[in-house]
């Protein structure tokens, strides 16, 4: 959203776009490789330490959830933007689509999604085709959030600056508690296909 406010946003946006699939595929290619090269599947079943990670990757989400609500904006106070996006304004094309890879593949919050889900592809004991099909899956379901913000740019003609900002500012507002809900479903999945995976 913030990339598209810029005054290159029409060459920052696809760069961001394209580098944040980079980013997310090459983590996900990593922790995936990493996964099975320890034996994430044992003999067709998920081998314990991957349902153990699981177990972590949840309590992790559920934290950063209650760090997320407690740090979230009260009353009418606005919330609080990271010292990058106040410079936002001057990014290049490169600078964007570095950002677009430090986002998606380095930001913590993505790390232990992309880690749970690649664990989760691996310990299907699936084969390398199969993987990898799966791991395009979750980049793709990863991207939609960014790609539609970018489409509404350049789709939605003379409309897109009021949806863009009528967007930007409502998911500004409410960053806390969106994170929040995102953590907690996404906790309580990965929580609860480790205690069912180590109860079998």
């Amino acid at each position: 959203m913030l990339v598209l406010a810029t005054p290159k946003a029409r060459v920052n946006g696809p760069a961001f776009l394209a580098c944040w699939i980079v980013g997310l595929g090459a983590a996900g290619t990593v922790v995936l490789l990493l996964a099975g090269g320890a034996g994430a599947s044992e003999s067709g079943s998920p081998a314990d330490w991957v349902s153990i990670l699981k177990l972590g990757l949840g309590a992790l989400l559920v934290l950063l959830a209650v760090r997320q609500w407690r740090g979230r904006p009260r009353g009418d106070a606005e919330s609080q933007l990271p010292a990058w996006m106040k410079t936002v304004d001057s990014f290049t094309p490169a600078r964007s689509a570095a950002m677009g890879v430090l986002l998606s593949a380095l930001n913590p919050k993505n790390l232990i999604l992309v880690v749970g889900a690649a664990a989760a592809i691996a310990q299907t004991g699936a084969s390398g085709g199969d993987e990898a099909a799966a791991l395009a899956v979750f980049v793709l379901l990863g991207t939609i959030g960014v790609a539609v913000p970018l489409g509404i740019y350049f789709f939605a003609g003379d409309r897109a600056t009021s949806i863009l900002g009528d967007l930007h500012h409502w998911m500004a507002r409410e960053n806390g508690t969106i994170m929040v809900v995102i953590c907690l479903v996404i906790a309580a999945k990965l929580i609860g296909d480790g205690i069912s995976a180590l109860a079998a």
